[in-house]
């Protein structure tokens, strides 16, 4: 509970709205997404990071979690609910992504990333939460973990930027007019400034996708979308007049992401 509060806000304070029973499961799910999400972070070099992703991969497919505790939480979730093994397989092959400075070739490349990794996220949240009902909120985790995965890149664009990382699809930078190389060495501002816009457009456009399904999504499903709840927020911020994603993260006080989750989790988005 600890590690997902202090890394994920959101994802933690969706767990509060879940059953008592089904957060144990929940937690060691958000507390796995984070564990993954900063392995760079943590491993500095790439081989390292490989070989810690790898650990995880060999623990959740053999089942064994040699003393770790968030592991041997994870498995008993994946125990417990019976969550298919291979979504965390495809979950951390995606994470090598993180590990280099290669640049996201194009939307779809983008696309499938956030799918194996926030989506997949949402779904296992669903398998938790409802079993029977999760299949039915497919398509709506795929375009809500697409819109959510992209507005957190925008989010830490100025880190990555630093780093020599770039996850803008190259199609969009094409499309604005500069490329991968100019855009973490901040050349030609304007033109990434235009790829930024562009990337927001299509987090929004996911997200207008996930909001004319979520209305169909089950009550018991919803906390598993509530992280949602504040997307809108920070694309908000991300486009406000003045706001330079370039420099600096677009964040949301915790009183209003707490107001807005508390607002989903009563009403939906209905």
């Amino acid at each position: 509970m600890a590690a997902v509060r202090t890394a994920d806000l959101d994802r933690y304070l969706s767990v509060l709205y879940a059953p008592e029973e089904k957060r144990p499961a929940l937690l060691a799910l958000y507390a796995f997404n984070a564990e993954a999400a900063s392995v760079r972070d943590r491993a500095r070099q790439a081989l390292p990071g490989e070989i810690r992703l790898q650990w995880w991969r060999d623990a959740i497919a053999k089942g064994e979690a040699q003393g770790h505790p968030l592991a041997e939480s994870l498995l008993a979730a994946i125990r417990e609910y019976d969550l298919p093994r291979k979504a965390f397989d495809d979950y951390l092959e995606a994470r090598i992504f993180d590990l280099y400075d290669d640049p996201m070739p194009g939307r779809a490349e983008l696309e499938g990333y956030c799918g194996e990794t926030a989506s997949a996220l949402i779904q296992l949240a669903c398998l938790v939460l409802g079993r029977q009902a999760a299949p039915v909120a497919a398509d709506a985790a795929g375009h809500g973990g697409c819109a959510q995965a992209i507005t957190g890149l925008l989010r830490s664009l100025p880190r990555d930027r630093a780093r020599g990382q770039c996850y803008v699809p190259g199609d969009l930078l094409a499309a604005a007019g500069t490329t991968a190389e100019d855009f973490v060495a901040s050349r030609n501002q304007p033109a990434a400034r235009r790829a930024v816009a562009a990337m927001a457009a299509l987090a929004a456009e996911h997200m207008g996708k996930f909001e004319t399904r979520a209305p169909a999504i089950e009550p018991a499903l919803r906390p598993a979308f509530l992280p949602l709840a504040t997307t809108r927020a920070y694309l908000a911020k991300l486009g406000r007049g003045g706001f330079d994603a370039l420099t600096a993260s677009a964040d949301v006080s915790a009183l209003r992401r707490h107001w807005l989750i508390f607002r989903r989790a009563s009403n939906g988005w209905s």
